[in-house]
């Protein structure tokens, strides 16, 4: 029997991974060990007692007691706090999902990752912080990454049987966000509830928010380089508003390989889950037909300053991604709080960049977990002394 875990597994990656584990035979098919959430610990608690796993784990230790009473009497272990998380990843496990949302996700990834295990990676914050530490401990311990953004596992699916050398670009594609068709002049006063309206994807809150800046497409440009192993020149952004084309590989013969289908998570995350083979998939096929035509268009740096940082960002190296990421996530915290406009989120990242080139030396080459923790635990020091220094306007 195939052993599984989750992390995040009441996000909307866990609960996709969680819909198709269940599908596909749940606890009489998958042996489930750990289940890690946040505060919704109720969901958390059925999902464990459906799965039947060994443990349960809550971020919030305060949550603790409610999730220890959901769970009573179905020999599911509770657990909670980032030790916890963490300690859960030691755990044996085939396949481990890792869908936290931000740098949080790091360190699970990791110790998954030492124990050799298949790691299908939606945590894009991992190889955004620590790419080359990542790629080198899954090398060094005979572990396995399968990537689970719809993007990257287009990629991936694009790359099959093909050699590396003969590729001559790849090409992200953007839904754009919901603020993607806004005048210039209105994003300034675009509002959290606004920034969530996203026109295709049903994701969860800060991710769908970092679409509408075009963080999230900054965050898996970095990503593309860093997994895919491909020079940031040969990295593209295309605004795609249909978002059923997820990525494209062209070849230096030319030809172009692009991999469509539905907007929907389970693909991504059911071929990792069934990767090297191909499984039926609860997703909507596609009717070219009736869908008519696929539109492209450019992306206006002046709309989303967050790609240009991307490529800055990559070009510097070493602990430039931690201190981006932890900026961003900062970022993202006073936008949702308030006390942030939208379109001044890209200003503090690049003033946090600014300020830590000072701080430390960014293109250092990444030594281990430890430097990576370091730099994102003073960056968030740094931007949030930034971001109490900015108005909102």
């Amino acid at each position: 029997m195939r052993s599984v875990s989750v992390f995040g597994a009441t996000g909307s990656v866990g609960e996709s991974t969680f819909d198709l584990l269940m599908r596909q035979g749940g606890p009489a098919v998958y042996r489930c060990v750990a289940l890690t959430g946040g505060q919704k610990v109720e969901r958390l608690a059925e999902m464990a007692r459906a799965l039947q796993a060994e443990v349960a784990v809550t971020a919030d230790e305060a949550c603790l007691p409610a999730l220890r009473a959901a769970l009573a009497g179905s020999g599911v272990e509770a657990q909670a706090g980032h030790a916890a998380i963490a300690e859960a990843a030691d755990r044996p496990a085939d396949w481990v999902m890792s869908a936290i949302v931000g740098a949080a996700g790091l360190v699970p990834g990791m110790r998954a990752l030492r124990h050799g295990r298949t790691l299908a990676l939606a945590n894009k914050e991992s190889l955004v912080t620590a790419g080359p530490l990542l790629m080198r401990t899954a090398v060094a311990h005979g572990a396995r990454i399968l990537p689970v953004d719809s993007e990257h596992s287009a990629i991936f699916q694009a790359l099959v049987g093909e050699d590396m050398a003969a590729v001559e670009r790849i090409i992200l594609t953007a839904s754009g966000g919901a603020l993607r068709d806004w005048p210039l002049e209105r994003l300034a006063a675009a509002t959290v509830k606004e920034a969530l309206a996203h026109p295709n994807w049903a994701m969860g809150p800060r991710i769908t928010i970092d679409s509408a800046s075009m963080f999230n497409k900054a965050l898996e440009v970095i990503e593309t380089r860093e997994y895919f192993g491909i020079a940031p020149d040969q990295i593209e952004v295309i605004i795609h508003p249909e978002s059923l084309i997820h990525s494209l590989v062209g070849f230096r013969d030319g030809a172009v390989m692009a991999h469509l289908g539905a907007a929907d998570m389970r693909h991504p995350i059911g071929y990792a889950l069934n990767w090297p083979e191909r499984m039926p998939l609860p997703v909507a096929r596609l009717d070219l037909a009736a869908l008519g035509q696929l539109t492209f268009r450019a992306p206006d740096p002046a709309r989303y300053p967050a790609l240009r940082l991307a490529f800055e960002v990559m070009a510097t190296g070493g602990l430039a991604g931690a201190v981006f990421n932890a900026a961003k996530e900062v970022a993202l915290d006073h936008f949702i709080a308030g006390s942030l406009g939208f379109a001044q989120m890209a200003g503090l990242v690049e003033a946090s960049l600014a300020r830590l080139s000072s701080d430390i030396c960014l293109g250092k080459a990444v030594g281990g977990l430890e430097d990576v923790l370091e730099a994102d635990h003073l960056t968030r020091i740094r931007a949030r002394e930034i971001a109490a220094a900015m108005q909102v306007r």
